[in-house]
């Protein structure tokens, strides 16, 4: 049986690159890392430890489809942040709204401008 070391990146569908990085830069203040030339526009970011977030700007399947109001009850990726009071100031500062855990952890879920859902839990 496989044996999985880790999680190497995450994917995820943006349909307007310029909008999404300015979220992933500006808001989140993520690095971009070099991305081999593919066939479609999208951007790639380091997460540190050899992972990485890889937008891509292609077709969504799931476009117009209803998403949960809570983003803890959808599909998401989480992130560890080492600030989460420096992050909310971020995320309130931009206007983005996030919602805490509903299971009392010390985390907040947002979404991107393309409803992607970004768990954020504090790290040491």
């Amino acid at each position: 049986m496989p044996e999985v070391a880790s999680l190497l990146h995450a994917g995820l569908l943006v349909s307007d690159l310029p909008r999404a990085k300015a979220f992933y830069e500006s808001v989140l203040g993520l690095r971009r890392v070099p991305r081999p030339n593919l066939p479609y526009a999208g951007e790639w970011y380091d997460l540190g430890d050899g992972q990485q977030l890889h937008l891509m700007q292609l077709p969504n399947p799931d476009a117009g489809a209803t998403r949960p109001e809570h983003g803890g009850r959808d599909r998401h990726i989480a992130l560890g942040v080492r600030n989460m009071p420096a992050l909310k100031s971020r995320l309130d500062a931009a206007g983005v709204v996030y919602t805490a855990s509903k299971s009392g952890r010390g985390a907040l879920f947002c979404r991107d401008p393309d409803a992607n859902t970004i768990e954020f839990v504090e790290v040491n």
